[in-house]
């Protein structure tokens, strides 16, 4: 299998595996335990707090562990409606990953309420509508995804935070796609919350962190033992957050320009393959402000779901639109809110590089949608002929 769908979950890297194997073999101690077995386990917690706060240019007391990004993002909308009830405002996008969309209906059906600020064609927030509806008093939170699982368009988030904040409003990111892959820095980029995943960063499902300014009041969303400096009750996850602290530590070896542009360069190779066999694809998103990562495009006439078909049997694991509502296509609401038509949005194919690709799999993974392409055709062909016959 020639693995292109890191968007949606990435391998466990080799070196993330190795270290958060003795902490389910010989450390197993609760770290809560005061005896020696105990200490050794949470001095390796923090040590794993202080690599996902270098990832990030953040102190390490303001890294709080969770079950994953979604968790994050319920945590960061239920305290904000509980501390400053007395605004009533949440902002997003349409683009938005499902986890914000769905709690920000919770914060509508507990008498918030919630404004859309829309996006531009190409995927990227509209500014002067955001400058327009973010109100004093009146916004609690503005919540924009650094960057769009589906598109990879990444998000003016600096000048977000800056409109936001003028206006007394926090700011909430969901990174899950952003962290490990494009540089972040909440110094020069104040962010009062970001939401990151494991999973999407080589280490494994069920882990992920939430990152809380100092500047900020927070909530827990879960109370219990006082854990996690009595930010998220319940013991530790601690293989995983060991994971996680060792897939940070590599994301920043792996951020170099070097390595992001050796991604790009597969990234480009394949789509270039693909347009020049196949001229009518349409890429979707910012071509300047797109992970390097990441292709989303859209094969007229070839309907996304055979795709899938035809090329699970060619050895090719991608998506069509976002892959966390499993086992089902739908209407794509990333690109339905960039304007791109229900027809174009059902002929879009999602496909999602990580560092463990190599050339010779690009290459292939295109001379496969290129065939697979052409056999869409020909079936359609055949189907025409027997309709007019």
């Amino acid at each position: 299998m020639i693995y292109l769908d890191a968007n949606a979950t990435t391998p466990v890297d080799p070196a993330v595996l190795e270290a958060m194997l003795p902490f389910l073999r010989e450390h197993y101690a609760n770290p809560a335990a005061s005896y020696a077995g105990g200490r050794r386990v949470r001095r390796a917690i923090e040590q794993a707090r202080a690599q996902v706060a270098s990832l990030l240019g953040a102190r390490p007391a303001e890294i709080t562990f969770t079950s994953g990004g979604t968790e994050s993002i319920n945590a960061v909308h239920a305290s904000v409606r509980a501390l400053w009830p007395e605004k009533p405002e949440l902002i997003i996008t349409g683009t938005e990953h499902a986890a914000v969309l769905e709690s920000s209906r919770r914060w509508q059906a507990q008498g918030g309420q919630v404004t859309t600020v829309p996006v531009h064609p190409d995927g990227r927030v509209d500014l002067q509508a955001l400058h327009a509806l973010v109100r004093p008093g009146v916004t609690a939170l503005v919540s924009i995804m650094w960057a769009n699982n589906e598109t990879g368009v990444i998000a003016p988030m600096h000048e977000i935070v800056s409109l936001a904040h003028a206006a007394g409003a926090l700011v909430h990111t969901d990174a899950v796609q952003a962290a490990g892959k494009i540089h972040l820095d909440v110094r020069t980029t104040p962010v009062d919350f970001l939401s990151l995943s494991g999973h999407k960063m080589h280490a494994p499902k069920g882990i992920g962190a939430l990152y809380v300014s100092q500047r900020a009041r927070f909530a827990p969303l879960l109370v219990g033992g006082g854990q996690e400096n009595e930010q998220r009750g319940g013991t530790e996850n601690v293989p995983g957050i060991i994971a996680l602290g060792k897939a940070a530590e590599l994301a920043i070896e792996h951020l170099s320009d070097g390595n992001k542009a050796r991604l790009k360069t597969l990234r480009d190779r394949f789509e270039h393959l693909i347009h020049a066999a196949l001229p009518d694809m349409r890429i979707h998103g910012c071509p300047t402000h797109r992970l390097h990562t990441t292709s989303s495009f859209c094969l007229p006439e070839r309907d996304a779901a055979g795709m899938l078909i035809l090329l699970d049997q060619a050895g090719i694991a991608c998506s069509a639109g976002s892959a966390c509502h499993t086992g089902a296509l739908h209407a794509s609401h990333v690109l339905e809110a960039m304007g791109v038509s229900a027809r174009a949005a059902a002929c879009t194919l999602r496909f999602s590089f990580s560092r463990f690709n190599t050339k010779a799999e690009a290459e292939a993974a295109a001379h496969a949608v290129i065939e697979s392409a052409h056999k869409m055709r020909e079936a359609q062909g055949c189907e025409l002929a027997v309709i007019t016959h």
